[in-house]
């Protein structure tokens, strides 16, 4: 195939549309996502290839980066090792025989280099998981990192014993049991090996046949869903806050739930601590039942006790079907003064919610001078201050956070360690809108996040899979951010 033929061009956005340059003729069309956008692109070149009867040469563009593939008449694809681009020809190649990038030489761990016998048997070295990128901490944070785990000693860095030709007495001797057992070569592997890539072109081309390593935001997205999946031992209390009404407490609420019931499993509960009318209830499904806190507290002391069984609570509580979490509601009908809920109570509904769920995400009201809500912060383990651009919310959060760290060595601690996550709720605003406000938030807690415009979240009940992709990316992005703060609670 000669090198000065035309290489068709096609690039694909994650908005759904592409472009494809078929010997100097563009085509843009569009798709209702981006995997159907990119079936219709390879399709349009398959097509070409079948009018050709030959295969042909392209580059495949995406957000991840440029493969150069040869796509036959019959629809199958190759790596094209011959493009005169080589654009990530390395990769295209190797892929094919093996799903990861090659890999580094580790440095070496001691003075005692492995013995040329050894090195024939070693393991390879290990892949370290890769993790969404964090917002730097602050030095004023007073956050430390947690001092690393006792590596144990490497059987493979250390020289085995051996036993003389000749001599007798204690040089024939071989070490004691406990001693082989350390230096001998485990049987079992310790590598993981990771797995193809299965988003973008990448993922595309995998399901070909040709085994593509992952990109580096795939592998970060892995590494958020890794974070929200864990479970830590007893349970944790995550308070969402902020003292201006319409910031995005509920949304934030709803959607962190979501996404560690979709990932990590059952037991996930979204509490409306609210007095004066929380939409919570308003916003997530409905069960078969319309219990609230207000039935459940009455109750509190027969859930507590030895008889009592984790099915008992759909009494009371409201299982989302779609998003595997359980709400339960306030009773926003209701007046203030008729719905009064005090410290104990908060007390009681909250040793109900530790005994059954682990991880309980609380909806809070505005007042923060209301002993509910002061009793929900005593409580919490985390809180995520939930914000918009308006500057009026992002001023409400940041005079919270500094409140809450003259307060007490506890709430000092929450602001220390707060999540922010800032929501572009206005279609008008701009990128810089969200960093401008990010930027601020950076200075006063552990992570700021930035959710893009969605419509889904403007109102109604809230969905994840409603969600558009980088919507739901950016909100496993905050969940990934809550997560890292639980392990060492």
């Amino acid at each position: 195939m000669s090198t000065t033929e035309n290489i068709i061009e096609a690039t694909v956005n994650a908005d759904g549309t592409a472009t494809v340059i078929i010997e100097d003729q563009t085509h843009d069309f569009e798709a209702a996502n981006e995997d159907e956008v990119r079936a219709k692109t390879l399709a349009l070149v398959v097509a070409h290839a079948t009018s050709q009867g030959t295969p042909v040469r392209a580059l495949m563009t995406d957000e991840q980066g440029t493969w150069p593939v040869k796509v036959h008449p019959d629809g199958t694809v190759d790596p094209d090792t011959e493009n005169s681009s080589r654009v990530v020809q390395e990769e295209a190649a190797e892929t094919t025989a093996a799903p990861m990038r090659k890999r580094k030489s580790p440095p070496a761990e001691s003075a005692q280099a492995p013995e040329p016998e050894q090195q024939s048997t070693s393991a390879k070295p290990v892949r370290k998981a890769t993790t969404a990128p964090k917002t730097s901490v602050p030095e004023t944070s007073g956050l430390s990192a947690p001092s690393p785990a006792t590596k144990a000693a490497n059987p493979f860095t250390q020289k085995a014993p051996t036993r003389p030709e000749n001599g007798t007495g204690e040089d024939q001797q071989l070490a004691p049991a406990s001693t082989r057992r350390e230096v001998r070569q485990s049987f079992l592997t310790k590598e993981q090996v990771e797995e193809p890539a299965s988003k973008g072109w990448r993922g595309s081309l995998t399901r070909m046949g040709m085994r593509m390593a992952p990109s580096e935001d795939e592998r970060a997205e892995r590494g958020d869903v890794q974070a929200v999946s864990q479970h830590w031992p007893g349970p944790r209390t995550i308070a969402i806050v902020n003292g201006k009404g319409g910031a995005g407490k509920t949304p934030t609420t709803v959607l962190l739930s979501a996404i560690f019931a979709r990932y990590g499993g059952a037991g996930v509960l979204a509490w409306d601590n609210n007095q004066t009318r929380g939409t919570l209830g308003w916003r997530t499904e409905q069960g078969p039942h319309e219990a609230t806190l207000l039935d459940l507290l009455p109750q509190s002391e027969k859930l507590l006790g030895t008889g009592a069984q984790s099915a008992d609570l759909a009494h009371f509580v409201h299982h989302q079907t779609r998003d595997k979490f359980d709400v339960l509601r306030s009773k926003p009908m209701a007046l203030a003064h008729e719905q009064r809920v005090e410290p104990a109570d908060v007390d009681a509904i909250h040793a109900v919610a530790a005994k059954y769920y682990r991880l309980i995400f609380i909806d809070s009201g505005n007042d923060e001078s209301d002993p509910m809500w002061l009793r929900m912060i005593d409580l919490a383990d985390q809180i995520v201050v939930a914000t918009t651009t308006r500057n009026d919310h992002a001023e409400a959060g940041a005079l919270l956070l500094e409140a809450l760290a003259e307060r007490n060595e506890h709430s000092a601690r929450l602001a220390r360690e707060a999540v922010a996550v800032i929501s572009q709720a206005d279609p008008k605003a701009t990128r810089a809108d969200l960093e401008h406000v990010a930027h601020g938030y950076e200075a006063l807690g552990r992570q700021a996040v930035q959710i893009p415009h969605d419509p889904a979240l403007v109102d109604g009940q809230i969905s994840y899979e409603a969600l558009r992709p980088a919507t739901q990316r950016a909100w496993l992005a905050a969940a990934a951010a809550v997560a890292n703060g639980l392990s060492g609670k």
